[in-house]
Parts: C-alpha cells; sequence; structure tokens
C-alpha cells in the first residue's frame, strides 16, 4: 500500500524517509488528473489548429485510459492506495485515494472518453473546434477523475466544481437557442445542489473537526445519530439532485438532449454516474448510520426513478429525450443498490454504474448516428434504417438488450446481484422494482427500435412506404463513427459473456465500502508518529 506524504520536516525525519514516502507505483494514482489538467491547457494553445488538437486530445485520454488499468490492476494487487500532497499528515493534506470502486468508474469514464473525442469529428464545426471542445471535454475528464479519486470532502466539490464549469461550456457551444435553454434548466438545478452540498461539508467539518474522508469514517460513529442523519439527508438532496433521481430529474431529458450527441453522450455517461458514486461514498462508507436511518426514502426514491424513468422514455417521440430518461431508469437502479446495503447491493450497484457509463455513451452515439441517417431526432420521421444499415440495427438492439439488463450482455450481471440481494434482506418492493424497471426498459428501447429500424417509412398512412428522407453513412462518418462505437459495444459484449474479473472487481468494491479498514489504513498507513 502506499503511504501518505507528510510534514516531515516537524518530525525531524531523515532525508531518505522522506524520498521514500510514497513508492514509485503508486504515483499513477494522480496521473488520471495531472494528464487532462496539463493536455485542457496545452489545447487551449492549440486551438487554432484542428488536427493538432484532435491527435494531442486523443493520445492524452489514450495514456488516461493505461493509466486507468494499470492503476486498476495495483488496486487489484495490493488493495487501496492513497497519497497526500505537500508534506502534511493526513487528515490534514490534499489526499488522493484509489480504491477498487473509482479505479472501476475512472476507467468506464476515460474509456467513453476516448471513443467520444474520434466520434466528434464527424458533427462538429470549425466554430466549436476554435471555441474549445477538447479542452473542455479534457477539462471535464479531468474533474469526473478528480472526484472519483479524491480522499476529501471539501476537494469533492472542489472537482465538482470543475465539471461544472467545463459542462457548461460544453452544453452551450453550438450558441443555439435550446442549448441556452437546456443549460438554464441544468445550471439552476445543479447550481442549487452544490447549495446543498456546501452546507452539508460545513455541518460535517463543524460536527467531525475534519474533511478528510477516512478520517471521517473513523469519527462518524461516534457523533450524535440526530446530527448525523441530518447532514445524511443533506448529501442525499445534494447528490440526488445531481444523479437526476426522482422527484429532481426533470432537467435531465430537459437539457442532455439539446447539445451535440458527443457531449449528450458524455454527460448521459458520466456526470448523473458522479453524483451516484458521491452517494456511495458518503452514504455507504462515511455514514452508514446515516443511510439506516434514511433507507426507508432511499427505497421510495429507488422506486420511484426506476418505474418513472422507463415509463417517460415510453412517451418520447424525441430518440435523445427517451435515451436521457432511460439514463434516469438506471440512476433508480443504482439508488436501489444503495437501499440493500450489502456485498450483492454495493457490489451490484458498483458494477451497474460501470456499465451504465459505457452502455449509455454508446446508446447515445448509435443514436447519432441514426440522426444523421434520417435527418431528424424524432422517430415519427425515422423507419427503414434496418434495410439502410444492418450493422447499426444489431448495434442498436445489442444495447436495447444490454440497457433493458437482458443476458448475456454486461448490464445482466449487476441487476442479477441486486436482485439476489434484494430477496436476501427479505425487500420485495425493491425485486418488484428492479423486474419493472427491467421489463419497462426493454419496452421502451424495443419501441424505439420497431419505429427507427424495423417500420419501412414515416409513422402513419406512410409507414409501409420507403423512407425517401434516409441517406447513407459516409465512409467518414462511418471510419470515425460508426467504428468507435462499434468498439465500445464490442467492449461491453466482452465483459458481458467474460465476467468472471468484473464480479470480483464488484466483490472487492463492496467489502472495502462497508469495511473500510483497507481504505482508512491506506490513507494513514505508515504515517510517523512524533
Amino acid at each position: 500500500m502506499a503511504t501518505a506524504e507528510t510534514s516531515y520536516d516537524a518530525l525531524n525525519l531523515p532525508p531518505h524517509f522522506i524520498e521514500s514516502a510514497t513508492p514509485a507505483a503508486d504515483w499513477i494514482l494522480i496521473w488520471p488528473v495531472a494528464l487532462t489538467l496539463l493536455g485542457s491547457g496545452l489545447l487551449v494553445m492549440l486551438r487554432g489548429n484542428r488536427t493538432a488538437q484532435v491527435g494531442f486530445a486523443a493520445a492524452i485520454t489514450l495514456a488516461v485510459v493505461i493509466s486507468n488499468i494499470y492503476l486498476l490492476l495495483r488496486v487489484f494487487e495490493v488493495g487501496p492506495i492513497a497519497m497526500t500532497m505537500g508534506k502534511w499528515l493526513p487528515p490534514f493534506g490534499i489526499t488522493f485515494v484509489a480504491d477498487m470502486t473509482s479505479a472501476l468508474f475512472c476507467l468506464a469514464a476515460s474509456l467513453s472518453t476516448l471513443v467520444v473525442i474520434f466520434y466528434a469529428q464527424i458533427e462538429l464545426d470549425d466554430r466549436e473546434h476554435r471555441f474549445g471542445f477538447y479542452p473542455l471535454v479534457l477539462l471535464l475528464l479531468c474533474g469526473v477523475c478528480g472526484s472519483f479519486l479524491t480522499g476529501d470532502i471539501f476537494n469533492l466539490y472542489v472537482w465538482f466544481e470543475v465539471m461544472l464549469i467545463s459542462s457548461f461550456g460544453l452544453l452551450i457551444l453550438g450558441g443555439r437557442k435550446v442549448q441556452l435553454d437546456g443549460a438554464v434548466k441544468y445550471g439552476f438545478l445543479n447550481l442549487l445542489a452544490t447549495t446543498f452540498f456546501l452546507v452539508a461539508i460545513a455541518y460535517t467539518y463543524g460536527l467531525t473537526g475534519s474533511l478528510n474522508v477516512a478520517d471521517i469514517a473513523q469519527k462518524a460513529g461516534d457523533m450524535p445519530l440526530g446530527s448525523m442523519v441530518s447532514v445524511a439527508a443533506l448529501f442525499l438532496l445534494a447528490f440526488g439532485i445531481k444523479a437526476a433521481a426522482f422527484p429532481a430529474n426533470a432537467w435531465l431529458p430537459a437539457a442532455y438532449h439539446t447539445p451535440s450527441i458527443s457531449v449528450s453522450a458524455l454527460f448521459g455517461g458520466m456526470l448523473t454516474k458522479v453524483g451516484a458514486y458521491a452517494l456511495y461514498r458518503v452514504l455507504v462508507l462515511i455514514m452508514p448510520e446515516g443511510r439506516d436511518f434514511l433507507e426507508p426514502a432511499i427505497i421510495a426514491i429507488a422506486v420511484a426513478t426506476m418505474v418513472l424513468g422507463p415509463l417517460g422514455a415510453l412517451a418520447q417521440t424525441n430518440i435523445r429525450r427517451a435515451i436521457g430518461f432511460m439514463v434516469i431508469g438506471g440512476i433508480g437502479v443504482l439508488f436501489a443498490g444503495l437501499a440493500i446495503n450489502s456485498m450483492h447491493g454495493v457490489g451490484g450497484g458498483v458494477i451497474y454504474a460501470m456499465h451504465s457509463i459505457l452502455t449509455l455513451t454508446a446508446l447515445y452515439l448509435i443514436g447519432g448516428l441514426v440522426e444523421r441517417m434520417s435527418g431528424t431526432n424524432d422517430i415519427r420521421f425515422m423507419g427503414g434504417i434496418y434495410g439502410a444499415s444492418a450493422l447499426l440495427s444489431i448495434a442498436f438492439i445489442i444495447l436495447v438488450f444490454a440497457v433493458a439488463g437482458l443476458p448475456p450482455f454486461l448490464g445482466f450481471w449487476p441487476k442479477l446481484l441486486l436482485v439476489e440481494g434484494a430477496i436476501r434482506v427479505g425487500d420485495w418492493l425493491l425485486v418488484a422494482g428492479l423486474l419493472i424497471n427491467s421489463l419497462l426498459t426493454l419496452i421502451a428501447a424495443s419501441r424505439l427500435w420497431a419505429h427507427i429500424f424495423w417500420r419501412n417509412g414515416h409513422e402513419g398512412e406512410r409507414s409501409e412506404q420507403a423512407n425517401e428522407t434516409l441517406r447513407l453513412l459516409t465512409p467518414h462518418e462511418i471510419r470515425l463513427g460508426m467504428v468507435p462505437a462499434l468498439a465500445l459495444i464490442a467492449v461491453i459484449v466482452g465483459m458481458g459473456l467474460f465476467p468472471d474479473w468484473v464480479f470480483s472487481a464488484g466483490g472487492i468494491a463492496a467489502m472495502d465500502m462497508l469495511s473500510p479498514d483497507r481504505y482508512i489504513s491506506a490513507v494513514f498507513a505508515e504515517v510517523p508518529q512524533p
């Protein structure tokens, strides 16, 4: 395990101890943040050169993917690793920690971002390149990875703000009125959630005298239960809004369909999962007593979100709004894992979040290709794409099955764990919610497939006539749009067919969340005593 850098000067420790404080292998922990932060700054200077921007952004993101793969393997090998900056003893320094949960989330986020960077070349114009699409994407990934890897609850807020700034920029990059409308809704709800988040942080510091996650986890059990429940409720409210859980979920389908499809894919895949990750980190690892007290509310939120999400998708004619409601349904599944609070529940929730990042990103990208072929985002005026592109049709139906949680795709295994966990704790409401969610999601997604691919033409009397508005994808669109999306689908299918390591990772993640001794030891390991 990695040791923490400390205020060694005050302890009069020998220089060789200072130099060996953090093993070189564990410096990989900060690479995802350092690379993206440095890369976004350099890309600002290259924004006049479109070709250089694309190549440099792809190279940086690929390096982040490789770093996250190594980080995941390192966590598999030695357990959680930690690094505290500035030679300050924990809990006072800025701490980065990687356990299995954060390593899995970082890898999924960076992989989906790499695919989007290639895909974006088929839809962005020169104006959007000049105005900083690629720097903002790397800055967004920086904020996401920072949120997953931070070991300090205040710095979690800082990384949320990095995400918020970059997401604002991406949301309005095209400058269209509909984007500005979506940005207002997105911004208001997220700023409101941030206010609740800051209030919760202030109360946490007032109660525990610390903002370090590991330190708070040690102290929270000694705090008055009523106070900790109040703070946990504030965190639930703040992160529930950011994750788009019921009843504060209307902003997501109203905002995520407005920017370019590349931005929608990034937002739908990654951003809501950061809020869910923060809830798992706070309510399971830091404040389990507060989570136990709030369990009835979490169950109610989970069931309502799981059911209303796909029901909303059924009512949509806009393909992106329909996918947005499927994102909401998936958030309900993550809340179900939070409500179950067992190895099966937390492990299933972590695996499902990784699946959702990859699968929803791919679904948005395939939906974007459908829009390009049909020239519209209204499913009533699509149709006949099966005959025009059987490969696109197959890709879409695979993602339909994956999102619904059907075997043998990746989404099936975490839902199986969650259903088993709910049965073991005797929560039949959650069992019903999870099964109904799968059924409704399958119906909603199959409806999209039938309207877009199976039907020959436009809705109504012309449904059996050939759709004359369709066009074939160009070689450029196939190479940079279809191929990256299919590569991501191949990863999803491969992980579903060979899930052993995914189960192992989920089990380790759940163990370190529910029994955080290894997490705490990593932060405070070998800290010299005065």
